[in-house]
């Protein structure tokens, strides 16, 4: 079975429920070179193809050839089968009618729920972070070997934006100012 990111799990996923099978508009918080990677690792997978654009149907460009040729991205079978999905036995034709819905877009959007793995730094935070007396920066500072700007970065970006967790703090006499997953 193919390992997949929740990124590239979402990239297949808002493609199969299009008719047409394009892979775009690829999510909106997936950028620049990131984004070049992740579509990278699935064509070489054989999860996605890049084909030419229909310009006529408004395709979705994904890049353009030194020659001008545009290009978009469609899922395969295999990509389909990577995610769990059977493969129909027709292939879908592209038509006028083909544009991507508000749906299929906010799928795409919307990144699927996150969950830290085990044995990493982030883990250790967030069980840190979990326990009855919560942590202080210094704490987990002392625990990980960040600074402590990165620790606080990382509440705001891992923590809060990507995994989508409340952090809550106060202040305590002891210890100074306590965080904990809310």
């Amino acid at each position: 079975m193919t390992k997949l990111t929740d990124t590239q799990r979402v990239i297949l996923s808002a493609a199969s429920q299009r008719t047409d099978r394009l892979a775009l508009p690829l999510p909106k918080s997936l950028k620049g070179g990131a984004a070049h990677k992740v579509v990278n690792a699935l064509v070489e997978k054989g999860l996605l193809r890049e084909v030419r654009a229909n310009r006529k149907l408004n395709d979705p460009v994904w890049r353009q050839s030194d020659e001008g040729q545009a290009f978009t991205l469609i899922v395969t079978d295999a990509g389909l089968e990577a995610i769990g999905i059977e493969i129909p036995t027709s292939k879908p034709k592209k038509s006028k009618k083909s544009k991507p819905t508000k749906s299929t877009e906010a799928a795409a959007a919307e990144p699927k729920e996150r969950k830290a793995r085990e044995g990493t730094k982030q883990a250790l935070v967030i069980e840190m972070l979990r326990r009855p007396e919560g942590a202080t920066i210094a704490e987990i500072v002392e625990a990980t070997q960040w600074a402590s700007h990165t620790t606080r970065g990382f509440f705001a970006g891992a923590l809060k934006k990507k995994l989508g967790l409340a952090i809550d703090s106060e202040k305590d006499e002891l210890r100074g100012r306590v965080y904990r997953l809310g």
